[in-house]
């Protein structure tokens, strides 16, 4: 079946449904949405996201153990056939960044890849994430799709100022060898795949300065699928406001149209 699948890290799931994300829902052609760092319980998300629970979203969710720090959600048109929190971690079971749910043949994982700082141990902790999530993703099989702020631009375009952030987290040679591993592996990015010679298209701005004034942003929220669906994704967009002053949240939601 054709399915229009969204991505978006909220920035705080509260914040965000006050500044324009319930009206987004309720014009959005998506059927299926996964939301990144909502920083919220369970019942905070919903009754945060309430309107459009009422207005039949289901909502599925992933509270992280930490205040105030990720949390991980599916909204979806329909009931989800399962949903299953975590990937195996110990470490990180209760830290709510993965979730994934079935929808017929189709499984939708959304993530949050926390973002590092270079030789810190908050780096250390995001090199153990990935390991134990790589190894997973390498597990699975079938028609899946994982989507989530990676906080990783995985190449020179994907990311407006590269030369200026060698050294920086999010571009670590260590963190794009990851990534490519996983395309190696058989995941498809299907946004790159669909637009292969820009810039971009960026789905993260600072809210410093005028880097989404400027469009100097980072591409690090995306889509990786397995199985047929590589081949069903017929159009990808980054929904970018269309000012400043309507955004929801720092990053944009990035939208696939599968067949």
């Amino acid at each position: 079946m054709p399915i229009i699948l969204s991505t978006v890290n909220v920035n705080g799931v509260r914040a965000a449904s006050t500044k324009g994300m319930i009206a987004w829902l309720a014009a959005t052609e998506a059927d299926i949405v996964c939301l990144q760092e909502t920083r919220a319980t369970d019942a905070q998300t919903a009754a945060a996201l309430a309107p459009a629970l009422h207005a039949g979203w289901v909502l599925s969710h992933a509270e992280p153990e930490s205040k105030g720090r990720a949390g991980v959600g599916i909204l979806s048109r329909r009931a989800p056939d399962a949903v299953r929190i975590g990937f195996g971690s110990t470490e990180f079971a209760d830290a709510g960044r993965y979730i994934e749910a079935d929808f017929g043949d189709v499984t939708a994982a959304s993530v949050y890849v926390h973002s590092g700082e270079e030789n810190t141990p908050k780096q250390d902790e995001k090199y153990r994430f990935m390991a134990e999530l790589g190894a997973y993703l390498k597990s699975r099989t079938g028609e899946f799709v994982v989507s989530g702020d990676w906080n990783i631009a995985p190449a020179e375009v994907d990311l407006k100022n590269w030369k200026g952030n060698q050294k920086s987290a999010g571009f670590l040679p260590e963190e794009r060898a990851w990534i490519a591993d996983l395309l190696a592996a058989g995941y498809v990015d299907v946004v790159r795949a669909l637009h292969p010679d820009v810039a971009g298209p960026y789905s993260w701005w600072s809210y410093r300065g005028r880097a989404f004034d400027n469009d100097s942003g980072w591409r690090i929220d995306y889509q990786l699928a397995l199985g047929e669906l590589t081949d069903r994704a017929k159009q990808a967009v980054v929904e970018r406001a269309d000012a400043y002053d309507q955004r929801w949240s720092d990053h944009a939601p990035v939208t696939v149209q599968y067949r």
